[in-house]
């Protein structure tokens, strides 16, 4: 009956870590196309370097590493292994990053579709957002995923049982 029980564990396991990859896929490729109206905007500018390979390169690179990351927040209870306040900021991290990222998104586009010239400093201004976002979304996802201090595991039953403190998605 314990083999049993451990291969139901086992199954229910990969199909989650199969559904959290092609989340994540998911997203990082929302964060590519994002990070690729982002790159568009600058590079229709007369600046060489915004016209660059690289740079687009770099943009859509690091949106894709943001958006896939940013998901690494633990859905387990904030109060297992007294980790509360790093769900809390990773949560918080996460949410500011998302938020600036697609604002930056959302303002290129407009730019694009209705083609729009925007001024230097609103460029600048569009890609600190996206540049600021990414890196709080890349941080929270390593908060999330316990990088600077893993916790010790406390068994798969206790991560399976129904949480008593409500979770972050």
């Amino acid at each position: 009956m314990s083999d049993e029980s451990n291969t139901k564990i086992d199954d229910c396991l990969l199909i989650s870590r199969v559904a959290q990859l092609l989340e994540r896929t998911g997203l990082a490729m929302t964060g590519a196309m994002i990070g690729t109206f982002v790159a568009a905007q600058p590079a229709r500018t007369n600046v060489a370097l915004f016209q660059t390979f690289g740079f687009i390169v770099l943009t859509v690179l690091s949106g894709m590493i943001g958006f896939y990351s940013r998901v690494n927040i633990p859905r387990l209870p904030g109060t297992i292994g007294g980790r509360q306040s790093n769900v809390v900021l990773a949560g918080w991290l996460s949410a500011a990053g998302t938020f600036l990222s697609a604002l930056a998104a959302l303002v290129s586009v407009y730019a694009l579709v209705f083609d729009e010239p925007l001024q230097r400093f609103w460029e600048f201004v569009i890609g600190s957002w996206w540049g600021i976002g990414v890196i709080l979304q890349t941080t929270a996802g390593l908060i999330g995923s316990g990088w600077s201090s893993k916790p010790s595991m406390q068994g798969r039953d206790e991560l399976l049982k129904p949480p008593s403190a409500p979770m972050l998605h």
